[in-house]
């Protein structure tokens, strides 16, 4: 007999709870069993005024509902409030009955303003915490890179900005400024994106840079943070291994990152903090015409430098960057050396070499590399699927290949939810194997006992 379907419904009565619609592998349903944020009235208490004031939204609600735009890839405020109307699974996860109002997307605005980065960024750390918990993470092993965020702007909002000022207003003058002159490209809608690539054959576009550490053992996301794209990959390394010990509350033994990162400076901050580090070393630059800065040797105990014939290079001025200094040989030295052809230049009286000031720990790594064996190189194969890995589900899965607001608190404050949501998968995942570990051996459990085996 042909069916019929009556679709004119003027009531629907549910009883029992939402959750019963809800497949139990379902991604907020499995996020809901790890998911506690109890602690979160306490934290936020002192932005809102305690007797005056309408009702604010619950901050637990708040999170839930940003965290399930992101679990689920809308990360735009009003598609995800849209898609709340209709979406039981995340009616059921902010806990919403089906009659009741959702509140409106500005709101979220709002509470991300009032709230800042700093208090998302503890969001994620308890997550960190509660994989280190479940022992799905031990931040001893750990893999850092960073990768490109193209801003959320457009290229009509670009502009080029002279570093040099013009001092007069002609047309002639300021084509030379503009011919002779350093400039860059800004954007006027979000200044805090700045222009980089990943690439040399790809062009530069208005970007954000986020650093990312994995722990080695499941892929947590130990620690992240978001920098403007034109920041060099050495500048923040150094901070950020002190947070990932703070966050993690372990000793790190082994970072790893790719050549981005091999800086002398970085190198240095590995060896203060005794952490193993499995970077490859970019090897020395091809020998010139004169002879090269490597046939000097840099003496970091009495902060000198001894050219090739065993002549004193002294220092002279500021460190340059906080990491480079120049040091210059005696003019005299230079007038009787018969290598002075080939070292210095024809308008200069003597030789003039930079050297990092953590040049030894270059150099140290550098020796290291050429004796990596199977063990670093499985280290650093482990770094190219893990942490990339780990970027590839953020930006396909997540939202995470563009920023969605502007400006870099905005930014950082959609990386940690992010990376929360990722980490919060990660521990769901761990809680179904473990129920599964022990439903096993329950079941194994039984099974010896009816053979009568105790």
């Amino acid at each position: 007999m042909l069916g019929c379907k009556e679709r004119g419904q003027l009531e629907l009565f549910i009883t029992g709870s939402l959750r019963q619609l809800i497949p139990d592998d379902h991604v907020l349903a499995r996020v809901d069993r790890v998911l506690d944020l109890r602690w979160l009235r306490d934290e936020v208490s002192d932005l809102y005024c305690a007797d005056n004031g309408r009702p604010g939204i619950d901050p637990e609600v708040a999170v839930r509902l940003m965290l399930a735009g992101f679990l689920l890839g809308i990360v735009h405020d009003r598609r995800l409030m849209r898609e709340a109307q209709v979406n039981l699974a995340i009616r059921w996860f902010c806990g919403f009955a089906l009659h009741e109002p959702l509140p409106d997307h500005s709101s979220l605005t709002r509470i991300r303003q009032r709230w800042g980065a700093e208090r998302f960024r503890r969001i994620f750390e308890r997550t960190v915490q509660a994989c280190i918990a479940a022992k799905i993470a031990t931040g001893e092993v750990v893999h850092i890179d960073a990768s490109l965020i193209r801003a959320h702007v457009s290229w009509d909002s670009l502009v080029v900005r002279h570093v040099e000022a013009v001092t007069e207003a002609n047309d002639e003058t300021l084509f030379d400024n503009r011919k002779k002159g350093r400039s860059k490209k800004v954007c006027v809608t979000d200044p805090d994106a700045t222009m980089a690539t990943n690439g040399r054959n790809r062009r530069l576009e208005p970007a954000y840079k986020q650093h990312t550490a994995v722990d080695d053992v499941a892929g947590v996301i130990v620690d992240v943070e978001v920098a403007t794209g034109e920041e060099n990959e050495g500048i923040a390394v150094v901070a950020r291994l002190d947070a990932i010990t703070a966050t993690t509350g372990a000793a790190m033994a082994v970072a790893t990152m790719d050549a981005g990162y091999a800086y002398a400076k970085v190198f240095r901050a590995l060896e203060d903090r005794e952490i193993e580090g499995v970077v490859p070393a970019k090897a020395e630059p091809p020998p010139g015409k004169v002879i090269p800065t490597r046939r000097f040797k840099f003496d970091a105990r009495h902060n000198i430098a001894r050219c090739p014939r065993g002549k004193i290079l002294h220092p002279r001025g500021k460190l340059q960057r906080g990491a480079f200094q120049h040091f210059h040989a005696n003019a005299k030295d230079c007038a009787a050396c018969p290598l002075k052809a080939r070292c210095v230049s024809p308008s200069r009286y003597g030789r003039v070499v930079v050297f990092n000031v953590n040049h030894p720990s270059l150099l140290r790594a550098r020796r290291k590399r050429l004796r990596w064996g199977e063990r670093e190189e499985r280290l650093y194969q482990r770094h190219r699927w893990r942490v990339e890995g780990v970027h590839g589900e953020a930006k396909t899965w997540h939202g995470l290949a563009r920023a969605v607001r502007r400006g870099l608190d905005n930014m950082r404050i959609q990386a940690f939810l992010t990376a929360a949501a990722i980490n919060l998968k990660r521990l769901a995942v761990a809680l179904i194997a473990l129920i599964y570990g022990v439903l096993n051996t329950h079941t194994r459990r039984k099974q010896l006992h009816s053979f009568g085996v105790a």
